[in-house]
């Protein structure tokens, strides 16, 4: 069965590429037939895929930021491999507003990496505002899930990220730390699951939590309160 994961937020930096190249090739390691689709400008996703060896499992790109003037389904659907089991789709910065539509006709779920900081924290406020108004995305169905991204526990700064993901009514799935496995990783076209380092292992369990949720083929129910899982 395809399923098609977005990963999205309209504030730029907040590691939209690297969690979507890490989901890539850990579906790609674990056998399913995968495509790597890039919206972004910035084309970090297809250069970390140009990166990526031979030898490693095979991830199908699609540079899909050239056409977006086109309808977002158009860009990617005669594009994959009609075997494809999963798409994951790396959005790119700015899109707000009616523009979320667009993503959302062709999409199962929703990722949404936020940094532990102020003007991120902001930022998303605003952005999951209009995916809940506007994208209107419980009554679709679409499976949302947050992760905290570059993570640096027991800071003031990521108190105040658990208290602002205590009121979204979102659930948190995970939160990764700011380590430079991900950048070495990312350098060679590889996802962290695929570096054997072992000081990587403890962030490749971070992950685990993510895939679980990922492959319950059950709806998310949206919690009063915050929801952790795994």
């Amino acid at each position: 069965m395809m399923r098609r994961i977005l990963v999205l937020n309209s504030k730029g930096g907040c590691g939209k590429s690297t969690i979507a190249t890490t989901l890539a090739s850990r579906y790609a390691c674990d056998g399913f037939n995968t495509a790597l689709i890039d919206y972004d400008p910035q084309g970090s996703s297809m250069r970390w895929l140009s990166q990526r060896s031979k030898n490693r499992p095979v991830i199908h790109g699609v540079d899909a930021h050239k056409n977006l003037a086109m309808n977002v389904t158009s860009t990617w659907a005669l594009r994959v491999p009609p075997q494809t089991e999963r798409i994951i789709l790396d959005a790119p910065a700015g899109v707000m507003g009616h523009n979320i539509l667009d993503y959302l006709r062709v999409i199962d779920t929703i990722i949404i990496p936020v940094l532990p900081s102020p003007i991120d924290i902001h930022a998303t406020a605003r952005f999951i505002e209009d995916l809940l108004l506007i994208g209107k995305v419980r009554q679709t169905g679409i499976n949302v899930g947050v992760v905290a991204n570059r993570v640096k526990k027991n800071t003031n700064v990521y108190g105040a990220l658990e208290r602002f993901l205590a009121t979204l009514k979102l659930p948190l799935i995970t939160e990764f730390r700011d380590t430079q496995h991900y950048v070495r990783a990312f350098g060679q076209g590889i996802g962290i699951h695929e570096m054997w380092d072992y000081r990587a292992r403890v962030d490749q369990k971070d992950w685990l939590p993510l895939f679980n949720w990922l492959e319950n083929e059950t709806v998310v129910e949206q919690p009063a309160a915050i929801k952790r899982v795994g």
